[in-house]
């Protein structure tokens, strides 16, 4: 399968494990509790530990937790993560920003080396 980063369309790969078209997703994921006060670290780590042990690529910055993967594992994961502070009773908000590439896979890696190739480029003109 050919892999063309300007096209419009890709050819769906299918897992060979399932039989079903592997469905490559990028997500950064938020999860919090409402109402509990200033500061809402203690409630965040809860959900990015579930986040953590899905298994799955993902890294932590300040806002977000980037993951990767089949797009039903990403939505599990997200919804598990939520799940976690809304089945103590908390009021639980959760933030989810998908981008959905069939055909990719690695990209919460490359996406920001591309980036920075540009910006390389761009700084050597």
């Amino acid at each position: 399968m050919v892999v063309d980063r300007n096209a419009v369309k890709q050819e769906v790969p299918i897992d060979p494990e399932t039989g079903k078209p592997y469905l490559n997703t990028v997500a950064a994921i938020q999860v919090s509790a409402a109402g509990v006060g200033s500061e809402v670290s203690p409630y965040v780590s809860q959900a990015v530990e579930v986040i953590r042990e899905s298994g799955l690529p993902q890294e932590t910055n300040a806002l977000f937790t980037n993951v990767e993967g089949n797009l039903d594992d990403v939505l599990k994961v997200a919804g598990e993560a939520a799940k976690k502070l809304a089945e103590q009773g908390y009021r639980t908000s959760l933030v989810l920003h998908m981008d959905i590439r069939p055909g990719f896979t690695g990209q919460l890696t490359e996406k920001p080396k591309l980036v920075d190739e540009i910006l390389a480029k761009k700084t050597q003109q």
